[in-house]
């Protein structure tokens, strides 16, 4: 494990250590970037991402975020000579709202498979969404045991509000597991579908 500590420290450098760490291995490898703030989680993990890393990123407090970066090596020439740049926060106006722990109908199995794989392919999009929103069944993927929680703390690290229905975890008598995010109530809900510029319910 190699640890890179760039607390305190502004766009680019957060991405230019780990890029020096990057290119030192020599063989699999796991580096642990400590950072700040959320652009600087946005910023490497596009970094290490585009250079073959296998990524996952968590909010550890208030200003403290931990992105673990799993490599099989040092990364390919051409990415080494890419341009460090500073992107802008990288969240959208948009709302994604998850109202079960499965998506579609028909085999349930199957639809716990593709909602495991929908929260995985949000954490992929070029522009994230502002608020991820969980009532109803779907309140149960933001809890201990919830085969997502990773992709969404990755997501919270990054900025995302993950926010999930007290109303509902209180009904399945989860409230005291919650493992990412907020919770919220209706009113809170509402507010946030109606101020959306584009929302999406798998």
């Amino acid at each position: 494990m190699i640890t890179v500590n760039a607390m305190g420290d502004n766009c680019p450098i957060p991405v230019i250590k780990t890029k020096k760490a990057m290119q030192a291995l020599t063989g699999p490898e796991t580096i642990e970037v400590l950072v700040d703030n959320e652009i600087a989680v946005q910023n490497v993990t596009k970094m290490a991402s585009s250079s073959g890393g296998q990524v996952s990123s968590e909010k550890l407090g208030d200003a403290e975020f931990k992105i673990t970066i799993q490599m099989e090596g040092a990364p390919a020439a051409e990415t080494v000579e890419e341009e460090v740049s500073c992107a802008p926060d990288n969240r959208g106006n948009l709302v994604v709202a998850i109202a079960s722990d499965r998506m579609g109908s028909g085999n349930d199995e199957l639809g716990k498979v593709l909602i495991k794989s929908f929260i995985f392919a949000v954490t992929q999009m070029d522009t994230l969404p502002k608020t991820m929103l969980f009532y109803n069944g779907g309140a149960t993927l933001t809890t201990e045991g919830s085969d997502s929680l990773e992709d969404l703390k990755s997501l919270e690290a990054q900025g995302v509000e993950i926010q999930t229905c007290g109303t509902c975890l209180d009904y399945y008598g989860l409230k005291e597991k919650l493992a990412v995010g907020t919770v919220t109530n209706m009113y809170s809900i509402v507010e946030t579908l109606a101020g959306a510029s584009r929302i999406i319910k798998p």
